[in-house]
């Protein structure tokens, strides 16, 4: 894992959500209430978009077929055995860092 700049505090205020491309994967950083986070951008039902969905609360809903999941765990809300991956975060100067992985 690497801490990857992904995107700064003015391209995300408090309620949005974004899509992030690094090395061909999709990931999904959103800012929940100030607390940035980051998911995998893909949803395991059929690998929809996630970062292009809508951030309802802290769940981040996909596109296709709404499937949602906590943007803090990775838990599906129906389906809490169901989980995507969530990666560690940090700010630092208006940069947003994801721990990303190198490959």
């Amino acid at each position: 894992m690497a801490w990857t700049s992904v995107a700064t505090l003015d391209e995300l205020p408090a309620g949005r959500l974004l899509e992030v491309e690094h090395r061909g994967e999709l990931y999904a950083v959103c800012n929940f209430d100030g607390e940035i986070r980051a998911t995998s951008g893909r949803c395991p039902h059929h690998g929809g978009p996630l970062g292009q969905g809508a951030l309802d609360g802290a769940l981040i809903t996909c596109p296709w077929h709404m499937w949602q999941f906590d943007s803090a765990t990775g838990a599906c809300a129906f389906n809490p055995d169901l989980r995507i991956p969530v990666y560690s975060v940090r700010v630092e100067s208006g940069e947003i860092l994801v721990d990303l992985p190198h490959a």
